[in-house]
Parts: C-alpha cells; sequence; structure tokens
C-alpha cells in the first residue's frame, strides 16, 4: 500500500551539518560504515583504495591490488576486519584496522559484487549485480552462490533481516528478496512499477528501502507487508538506507544533495548539504551517533542526530 505523503517536518532542535574534504573529485568516496575501531571506513570506487577516517580527522588510505577493481560498499565482518566488493574484477576484499588488505575471487566470473552485510551465520553474505546470485563468503576466504529465481533482476544491497534471513533489493526486477542460509527464496514485487530499489537495512522490526526512479522510501515486514512513503521531491534519488533505531530510517538523496530521516508513521525531515551536487551515496550512524554519509565528490558529510 502507499502511505500518504510525508511533509518536512521542522525539528525542535535543527542538526547541524559538516562537510569535510579528503580527497579530489575524481576519488569518489562511495561506500561508509563504523568500523570495530571506532572509526570510519570508506571505498574511495574511482581510485581502487579504501580508507580510515578517525573522528578527530586522521585520514589514511590503503591502495588496492587493481586501481580500476571499484571497491563498492563496505561492511565490518564478524571477525573485527571490514569487508567490501569489488565490483569491477569481480572480488571481495578485506582490510583489518591496522590497513592489511586481502582479496578473494569469486568462482563465478562477471558476477558485479555490490551488496555487502554480515550474516546470521558468522559469514559475509554478497549480491552478484550481474551473476543473478547471491554469495556468501566465510572469513577465511570460502565462496558459496546462491541462484535467484528472477534473470535480470540486478540484485543490489543486502542486510540481515530481524528474522535472520538476508533480504535484498532487485533493482531490475523491481521487487524486494529474501534468502535463508539454507538457500530459501523468495521474491516480494513492489506495488509501484519502476521503482528502482536500491539500498535496504533493517531495523529490529521491519526493513526499510529506497525506491531511488520513484522517489520513495520503502518498508517491509518479515511476512512481506510493503509500505511506500513519497517524498517531498520525487526527483530527489533515494539511495542508500541505514537504521537509526526501530523504526526510525536515514537515507541519502543522491540527486538532491540532501540527507533525510523517516519514521514509520511518514514523518520525513530533510536536511540539506552544503554543496547540493555533492552526490550522497553510502550512509552509516557514526560511532558518535551521528549520521556519515560519503560524498562522490571528494568528502564526507556529518549530520547530527536530534534525538526526541
Amino acid at each position: 500500500m502507499t502511505a500518504p505523503q510525508g511533509v518536512d517536518v521542522p525539528s525542535p532542535h535543527t542538526p547541524s551539518v559538516t562537510e569535510f574534504r579528503l580527497t579530489d573529485d575524481k576519488a569518489g568516496p562511495y561506500g561508509i560504515t563504523a568500523g570495530p575501531d571506532g572509526a570510519l571506513w570508506l571505498t574511495l570506487v574511482h581510485r581502487g583504495s579504501v580508507a580510515r577516517l578517525t573522528l578527530d580527522g586522521a585520514f589514511e588510505e590503503y591502495s588496492l591490488d587493481a586501481p580500476d577493481c571499484r571497491p563498492t560498499v563496505i561492511a565490518p565482518g564478524p571477525d573485527d576486519a571490514l569487508w567490501f566488493t569489488r565490483l569491477q574484477d569481480h572480488r571481495i576484499g578485506r582490510v583489518t584496522v591496522d590497513g592489511e588488505v586481502t582479496s578473494f575471487a569469486l568462482p563465478s566470473s562477471g558476477g558485479g559484487p555490490y551488496g555487502i552485510t554480515a550474516g546470521p551465520d558468522g559469514a559475509l553474505w554478497f549480491t552478484e549485480t550481474t551473476g543473478d546470485r547471491i554469495g556468501r563468503i566465510s572469513v577465511d576466504g570460502e565462496v558459496t552462490e546462491f541462484a535467484l529465481p528472477v534473470a535480470g533482476g540486478f540484485p543490489s544491497a543486502i542486510t540481515t533481516g530481524p528474522d535472520g534471513a538476508l533480504w535484498f533489493t532487485l533493482n531490475g526486477a523491481n521487487a524486494i528478496g529474501r534468502l535463508t542460509p539454507d538457500g530459501d527464496t523468495a521474491v516480494h514485487p513492489l506495488p509501484t512499477e519502476a521503482a528502482g530499489p536500491v539500498g535496504i537495512a533493517a531495523d529490529g522490526r521491519a526493513l526499510w528501502f529506497a525506491e531511488i526512479s520513484a522517489g520513495r522510501i520503502g518498508r517491509i515486514s518479515v511476512d512481506g507487508r510493503i509500505t511506500e512513503f513519497p517524498l517531498p521531491d520525487r526527483s530527489a534519488g533515494p539511495h542508500a538506507v541505514v537504521a537509526a533505531a526501530d523504526g526510525e530510517c536515514w537515507f541519502t538523496q543522491w540527486g538532491t544533495g540532501r540527507v533525510g530521516r523517516i519514521t514509520e508513521d511518514g514523518e520525513i525531515t530533510e536536511y540539506a548539504l552544503p554543496d547540493p551536487s555533492s552526490e550522497p551515496h553510502g550512509i552509516t550512524v557514526g560511532p558518535d551517533g551521528a549520521l556519515w554519509t560519503a560524498l562522490e565528490t571528494g568528502g564526507v558529510a556529518q549530520v547530527e542526530r536530534s534525538l526526541p
């Protein structure tokens, strides 16, 4: 179903928004996550490297063995390392908090890995955008692949749901997928046609996802009930999402240079970034409790989270 359109709700304590320049505009910070070391970790998609950023501003970059490998999404693993996808050369990367980098090839060629998340079973799970597969990699590098029942589905982002299954967006099939760790798959079509789901994240009760082509944020319960919330600006291009708490989702608006917040009852608040053309992609809750987003034009932005 479609919920009533949200409104821009003023906050009694307007959060501050701060942008930090890290690289030139050709490096492309893309993915971002909070690491086990109290720092932020990023992928530099156009420079073939990953980077570590501390809350006091120390920035260190680690080059990968293939500059054109296009590292994209990054997530903490159960082994206290960071794991990331390498979209262009079809590998999964791993970097320790000390900067030691390794990578693992996929058994199938041309998979185009993109989304990655820590699973409920002590392994990492990832999507293969052009392979119509979901992959699992153990912390010692053993890879298993699960074929999806949708051709051309373009599986994109992935997360572990509150039910212990893996949930993922099917950007090309306009659906949300669910996969159990033993391989059972279900597909939930979206009510809105050509919505283009991308980012997905779980809170303690349900899953949130971004519909980049429809300008909506969606929410799906573990039994498959879908609610969609239209954004005030339908051309906003919502891309990545993160669940900050139960019933609270934050998202990037790639098309308009904003970060947004939505609650499960549909209240939407938007925060403009200093540079409207900064192209925000990944988003995470930082070690300081603020929201941090990677800006493809060369930096990161911090949005203080205003708590009720």
